[in-house]
């Protein structure tokens, strides 16, 4: 009787077990959250953000390589974000996988999460993950993303962003003038107030502080309505601005092809995606200009080139959606890059601040994307 059960068990699937011969094979995870140095309160026409904070992803390879990954959290869902990346980090641990097999984690990891959804907060940890292991990677083979994925030699331009809606003039200016004076050519700020003079009162107040020279677009963040968005774009024509992020709600895709149909006004949007779906229905609709993917929302290096691919197909250049210090570098691998969104925000806690001059990133070239998280601000989850 015992060895027929022993039998039975022995035909059981067993999970895989993590394997060690393998030098380039995930052998530990570990999760911590960090916090701007420069964190305050801030706000949009959508969000009150009280705090800067991000999460941040470190492997460690059996042969003592790490990479790091993180994401944008704020003060959001706190316990669903560390929720999601600790079932992240029992998938890796648990299946031994290579820090090259982004792919293969990408779709085990899809089916383990579809019942409760693959988008989401559990498409961030999947890719927080992803960039993490192209980091580990790229110092495995002693090469910067940029060289590794194919260089197009390009210089990527960088524009400074903020213009918070929170901002009182004084602040507003300071921080465009700012930009300015680092050798920024391009300013964003955002707009969405419920008052529409007081939009064109701020842009009118960054023109005529900035001048002529220095490019300036705005940025909803889905908070008006269409017909405020048309409002404020044919007012906002004779300041001169570059282009409009956002106007309306991601999903409403008649919304931007009437908002460009009725102004002229070139329209930015991706950073909400989670796929290509908006991608595609812009491009059909003839309403989008610039796409912006987001590494964290879209599902990593691989998602982001293939969604960038797809714009660059139908004409539309990528301009993608605040991480800096990953698009910089895949901007840098791609045919048509317009260029990057640029944020101080982890400058105080990396060991290499990026090098932004005269309007332009200066490639890092230390091996995966060139920085990583300094330990004393690394809180352990």
């Amino acid at each position: 009787m015992n060895q027929q059960i022993d039998r039975q068990q022995s035909q059981q699937p067993s999970k895989k077990q993590p394997q060690s011969s393998n030098p380039h094979t995930i052998k530990d995870l570990h999760l911590y959250r960090a916090v701007s140095q420069i964190s305050r309160p801030i706000a949009d026409a959508t969000h009150t953000i009280s705090e800067i904070a991000f999460y941040v992803v470190e492997v460690v390879t059996d042969s003592g390589i790490t990479g790091q990954g993180y994401l944008l959290s704020f003060h959001y869902s706190p316990r669903a974000i560390e929720g999601a990346l600790h079932d992240m980090k029992g998938l890796v641990l648990e299946n031994g996988y290579a820090i090259n097999e982004t792919l293969k984690l990408k779709a085990d990891f899809e089916r383990e999460a579809e019942y409760f959804g693959n988008v989401g907060l559990q498409r961030w940890a999947q890719a927080t993950v992803n960039v993490a292991m192209w980091d580990a990677w790229g110092k495995t083979l002693g090469q910067p993303i940029h060289k590794l994925l194919g260089s197009n030699g390009k210089k990527i331009p960088v524009y400074g962003s903020g213009g918070w809606l929170s901002y009182s003039d004084e602040e507003l200016l300071e921080e465009v003038l700012g930009y300015k004076a680092r050798g920024f050519t391009a300013v964003k700020i955002k707009v969405g107030s419920p008052e529409l003079e007081r939009d064109l009162h701020r842009i009118a107040k960054v023109r005529e502080a900035l001048g002529p020279t220095v490019k300036i677009m705005m940025d909803a963040n889905q908070g008006m309505s269409v017909p405020n968005a048309i409002t404020l774009s044919n007012a906002a024509r004779e300041m001169g601005i570059q282009w409009f992020e956002e106007p309306v709600v991601n999903t409403d895709f008649a919304g931007y092809e009437m908002i460009r149909s009725k102004t002229g006004i070139s329209l930015a949007m991706g950073e909400r995606e989670y796929d290509v779906v908006a991608l595609r229905e812009l491009i059909r609709r003839n309403a989008l200009d610039l796409w912006q993917p987001d590494i964290i929302r879209i599902g990593g290096v691989e998602a982001w080139r293939l969604s960038a691919a797809l714009a660059e197909a139908h004409h539309i250049p990528c301009l993608p959606h605040y991480y800096k210090d990953y698009d910089v570098p895949l901007l840098a691998t791609i045919g048509q890059p317009y260029g990057a969104e640029s944020f101080d925000w982890i400058d105080g806690i990396i060991d290499k601040p990026m090098v932004i001059e005269n309007g332009y990133a200066h490639q890092r070239e230390g091996a995966g994307w060139g920085f990583r998280f300094m330990e004393e601000h690394l809180q352990p989850l």
